[in-house]
């Protein structure tokens, strides 16, 4: 919570500059982008990538920012690859891929290296600072990101269950990435909603400032700012209807039966329970179709109503056996491949949520947004390829807001 609340402190600040400055709008894309990832950076890797007061340029966060607009412009070559992979030796796959006559593949090519050489000093750094360490009789740890931990783990682990540093290092790039783009295209979605309902976002400002006069650093501990009704509801809500990570897909390891949740007509006119799946076989999993079946959520499935989250849920739902990690929803996916972080996604959204809608009331424009579906679904304005949504912020009477609670 104490890195949470500094890094969405400092995107209040921002914000808050942007508006005393006489803005029109503020670009909240390229704000919540930012915060996401410095967020991560501060938990999970020990290392700051942006004072967000200020337009910087770190080269492993321009990379990582870069890298889904990167990969949705190489749509024909990923259709390939798969397919000449196998074939290729593992020595031979890089120099190749450098002879492909593309400024998108060697554009991608090179977001790829800095992100690798950025991680590579990163790693190299934090782990001269686990090694260093010397715990003092008495104290507690003094750890406070994720990768320090786990290098300490992986140093005292036995050899054959030591992780190789390359995979170290690999895995060091995946926490930035994964968990960047898909809480900041969750937050802007939670703002695009609250902007769209404005009742419910002067609801839920009136709850956050009531909580927060409660503390005299306006800052909501953690067991009560995840125990707020309403703005788990609004969270709830927004992750049922707008899935930030919709195009999922896993392979068989065996052969398998699924059983399905109704009987469904074949082609050749046979009733089918269930659908046999070889081992190998392809699967898409629809996340955005389970969270919105009117079978199970009733005829208002595909409206935004966070007030069905104050009430009992329908027997439809409770009874579907929904295997996901999170409110009978598959958002965050389920079993062993479930998101990892998927609870550190919820209380940053939350802080930012509480930071921010306790000090500034949030409108859409009349800007040309569009939502892109790629892995992480963004939106951009006009012809841009990089993630934007412009929104009219203004600051609201944080006390008023308090009385009507």
């Amino acid at each position: 919570m104490p890195v949470f609340y500094e890094v969405v402190t400092r995107l209040k600040l921002a914000v808050d500059f942007r508006v005393d400055s006489g803005a029109a709008d503020v670009d909240v894309a390229h704000y919540l982008g930012r915060t996401a990832l410095e967020t991560i950076g501060k938990a999970a890797l020990g290392y700051s990538f942006d004072p967000l007061m200020e337009d910087c340029h770190d080269p492993y966060a321009d990379a990582v920012k870069s890298f889904v607009p990167a990969t949705g412009e190489l749509g024909p070559f990923f259709l390939l690859y798969p397919l000449l992979r196998p074939l290729i030796p593992k020595t031979l796959r890089r120099p190749l891929a450098n002879l492909v006559p593309s400024k998108r593949v060697k554009r991608f090519l090179n977001i790829v290296d800095t992100m690798h050489c950025s991680a590579v000093q990163v790693y190299a750094q934090k782990k001269r600072e686990a090694t260093s360490f010397e715990a003092v009789p008495g104290e507690d740890e003094k750890a406070h990101d994720l990768l320090t931990i786990l290098l300490r783990a992986n140093e005292d682990a036995p050899v054959e269950d030591k992780l190789p540093e390359e995979e170290l290092i690999a895995q060091l790039s995946s926490l930035a990435f994964v968990a960047t783009d898909t809480t900041s295209s969750a937050l802007i979605l939670l703002f695009k909603r609250l902007a769209e309902h404005p009742q419910a976002q002067e609801r839920l400002r009136a709850e956050i400032v009531t909580a927060k006069t409660q503390y005299t650093d306006g800052r909501i501990p953690y067991a009560e700012l995840m125990s707020l009704p309403y703005l788990e509801a609004v969270v709830r809500e927004t992750l049922r209807v707008d899935v930030p990570a919709q195009l999922r897909m896993r392979e068989a390891r065996a052969d398998a039966v699924l059983p399905l949740s109704k009987p469904i007509q074949a082609k050749d006119g046979s009733i089918l329970n269930s659908i046999p799946i070889p081992k190998g076989t392809v699967v898409f999993v629809a996340i955005q179709a389970a969270n919105v079946s009117r079978d199970l959520w009733g005829p208002d499935a595909l409206v935004w109503r966070p007030e069905r989250w104050l009430e009992p849920l329908p027997e439809t739902v409770t009874e579907a056996k929904i295997p996901g990690v999170y409110s009978n929803l598959m958002t965050f996916w389920g079993g062993g491949r479930s998101c990892i972080g998927f609870k550190f996604a919820q209380l940053e959204i939350k802080a930012v949520l509480a930071e921010l809608l306790s000090t500034f009331k949030f409108e859409n424009t009349d800007a040309p947004v569009v939502w892109n579906m790629a892995d992480v679904v963004h939106p951009t304005v006009g012809d841009s390829p990089w993630p934007s949504y412009p929104m009219r912020v203004t600051r609201v009477n944080s006390h008023a807001g308090a009385m009507k609670a």
